[in-house]
């Protein structure tokens, strides 16, 4: 979804002048079961109100995927009470802007307003909880969106294919087999009661976290979250809730995918332990240690010194149930696939053989605690925060103390994941070629 952009001033003050503090927030829950974090900040005159509904692609229906995706945009039709069209409309002319995403564990959606219109924000997402408006015409105009999404993503960029294409090869039981924007066939294929179903099922209280960070009076705010939220009724339909897990690999996937690109291209993934597990921070700094910047090692050696890449890149893709770390390179001008893939491979093994230098690991933790701040330097990014630690991890004050964990992690430890999950055998490659002449006619 397009996002609608505020006045250059009240961009200026997203930023948290209090971003190195301690972040200090009150969360409980309505009768409706639906939960409330607050944090109270007063350096900018701005408050964001966001909903993280506990639903993603990994809860559809495997016949009917793409509806968490689907309902990311239909729930910007309006309501019983908002005319459609005019949600955005709203928010824009009130000098804010929102948005919305969708991953395979939740959707989420939030709008920035300045702080005297924090009121406008609840009844917003109140209506988008209690009145949405899902009928024929604002479903078969958000089909023709998706659509349109789904070629200009997966169609029509390079290498936009890439992640479908790991997933389904990655995953054989579990419901990761398949990405967000689900299959095209099975939005048309459904009818209006599929969809009226899936809202009624998963757009709950219970199921829904209002996470709101910034400028405000907290008595008043509990006021507005009362009048707005404690009177909707709590969801009693069973939601899928997948507690299938997917077998441990021990053969390597290969394939080779040909696509409209002008580079040849590896791409790679290996599967990982699920977000928050101790596992899985060590697999993060390991991730860190090979892309990020321009001094990491895949950087120096493989594009730097060797130049057999334009560019090379490694990264978690965390997920609340067991995922994938993914790494991929694009090959420099007369480099074979098959050399980029060796040079990519001969990085992860010095990791596997060797502990990295106390002065790395230094700089590692350094990067971190940096990007942690980062991360909490916007009342946005605070909010949503505090929303994915208590849904995931069961505890909001990670957004506190989840760098204890990191720092936790020893060099022995990415040693051990580099060599636990970084095996040829648990992992899916992909060679991405450039599609022949005869093909491309």
């Amino acid at each position: 979804m397009k996002r609608i952009l505020m006045s250059a001033v009240l961009c200026v003050g997203l930023v948290s002048t209090n971003a190195q503090s301690k972040i200090e927030f009150e969360e409980y829950k309505l009768k409706n079961g639906m939960k409330v974090i607050l944090h109270e900040d007063h350096s900018t005159p701005i408050v964001a109100v966001t909903v993280l509904y506990h639903v993603g692609s990994k809860n559809e229906d495997p016949k009917r995927t793409g509806f968490a995706h689907f309902f990311e945009h239909l729930l910007f039709e309006g309501s019983e009470n908002i005319e459609r069209g005019e949600y955005m409309k709203i928010v824009q002319s009130n000098g804010g802007l929102l948005n919305a995403n969708t991953s395979f564990d939740r959707t989420f959606y939030y709008e920035i307003l300045p702080s005297n219109q924090l009121e406008l924000g609840l009844w917003l997402e109140s209506e988008r909880l209690l009145h949405a408006k899902i009928d024929e015409k604002g479903v078969e105009t958000q089909r023709e969106v998706v659509k349109e999404e789904y070629r200009q993503r997966y169609e029509n960029t390079p290498y936009g294919s890439f992640l479908p294409n790991i997933f389904k090869r990655a995953y054989e039981v579990h419901p990761y087999n398949w990405v967000p924007i689900g299959s095209l066939k099975h939005l048309n294929e459904a009818k209006i009661e599929e969809f009226r179903e899936f809202y009624k099922t998963y757009y709950v209280p219970n199921n829904a976290t209002l996470s709101i960070a910034g400028d405000f009076d907290k008595k008043q705010l509990k006021k507005w979250i009362d009048k707005y939220f404690s009177t909707i009724p709590k969801g009693t339909k069973k939601m899928n809730r997948p507690t299938i897990v997917e077998p441990i690999k021990h053969k390597e996937v290969r394939d080779v995918i040909e696509d409209n690109v002008q580079l040849p291209a590896v791409m790679m993934a290996y599967h990982t332990p699920a977000q928050g597990t101790p596992d899985a921070y060590a697999v993060d700094m390991l991730a860190q240690i090979l892309s990020q910047g321009k001094s990491s090692r895949m950087q120096k050696s493989i594009v730097d010194e060797q130049q057999k890449a334009m560019y090379v890149g490694a990264f978690p893709f965390p997920s609340e149930d067991p995922g994938m770390a993914l790494m991929f390179g694009l090959t420099n001008m007369g480099v074979s696939l098959e050399d980029l893939e060796t040079a990519i491979d001969v990085e992860v093994e010095k990791i596997q053989n060797e502990l990295i230098s106390e002065k790395e690991f230094q700089k590692l933790k350094n990067q971190i605690e940096n990007d942690m701040i980062s991360q909490n330097s916007k009342i946005e990014g605070i909010a949503e925060s505090l929303a994915n630690y208590a849904v995931y991890y069961g505890d909001a004050n990670l957004i506190n103390n989840e760098i204890d964990r990191y720092m936790k992690v020893t060099r022995e430890d990415i040693q051990r994941v580099a060599k636990e999950y970084f095996r040829k055998d648990n992992r899916v490659v992909l060679h991405y070629v450039p599609k022949s002449k005869e093909e491309k006619k």
